[in-house]
């Protein structure tokens, strides 16, 4: 049996690693993006298009990654219009849960297929291949669409219908929040008693408090480089969203508050552990 022809749309931090990967598996690929720049490194091996619906028509299967709400809204508005029997969409964008549950009516009327399948993990992993990957769909559309999302991640999580990946990934995301700021003010804490950060996280990852979240941003601090994997601007909409969904307790409203104001100081670009110079500069 042929490969399906594989579309992507979003080649940005994430979605580029990505679709490389899909690349790099000899899969018939074509991708878009809004800035043709990051297309430049396609077009030996792949079709690079220029518009959705080009892609769309060119493709079988179609991933997107795409930045919110307002992203994800206005690619589906232009595919919508299309003829998209048979197709089969796979949204990897950390999206409202509200928004993925209408682009997937919209999709399902048009006799298509939709799975969310948003993920857990950074650059690094998109680059790796070892992302979690957490799926809302039908078994059918998964099952379609694993050959693909095994070049992309390590492990594949089906939570159930349409919905339940996105409520997985602000489930995730919240929590990470919450690392991230205690990682931070714990640093901040040691520093003001006289430890040195190297030290202090070696601590940290070596014990029981340690985890993936506070390795991965143990270079970022001890070099002071807050150059983004994951900006702290997404993690703010993440935490909102997450909170519009249901996540009203204590933490909430103080991760909120901290989130938008070190974003309201002009630090919405740097990496999300960035949030320690926030932090030292204003507590």
């Amino acid at each position: 049996m042929n490969a399906e022809r594989i579309g992507f749309i979003g080649l940005g931090n994430m979605g580029h690693p990505m679709a490389k990967n899909l690349e790099k598996a000899g899969f018939p690929l074509s991708v878009y993006n809004r800035s043709p720049e990051k297309t430049e490194d396609f077009k030996t091996k792949s079709i690079v298009c220029s518009s959705v619906s080009d892609l769309v028509k060119n493709s079988d299967i179609i991933f997107t990654m795409l930045t919110n709400d307002d992203a994800v809204q206005a690619v589906y508005e232009e595919i919508v219009t299309l003829p998209l029997t048979g197709k089969l969409f796979i949204d990897m964008s950390t999206i409202s849960p509200q928004a993925s549950g209408k682009t997937a009516d919209a999709v399902k009327i048009k006799e298509a297929s939709f799975i969310d399948a948003p993920v857990a993990g950074s650059t690094k992993p998109a680059a790796e291949g070892t992302l979690i990957i957490m799926v809302g769909g039908a078994e059918k559309d998964l099952e379609r669409s694993m050959p693909y999302l095994q070049k992309l991640g390590k492990t594949v999580k089906h939570l159930g219908e349409n919905g339940k990946g996105i409520a997985a990934k602000l489930s995730v995301n919240y929590f990470l929040a919450g690392i991230y700021q205690g990682l931070a003010e714990t640093v901040l804490f040691a520093d003001k008693l006289g430890i040195k950060r190297t030290e202090m996280l070696e601590i940290i990852n070596e014990s029981a408090s340690g985890s993936g979240a506070t390795k991965v941003k143990t270079p970022l601090l001890t070099t002071d480089n807050y150059e983004p994997a994951f900006a702290l601007d997404l993690m703010l909409k993440d935490i909102l969203l997450a909170n519009e969904a249901g996540a009203d307790f204590p933490l909430s409203k103080t991760l909120i508050e901290t989130y938008q104001s070190a974003h309201d100081a002009g630090f919405g670009k740097d990496d999300v552990i960035g949030i320690i110079n926030y932090l030292k500069k204003n507590k």
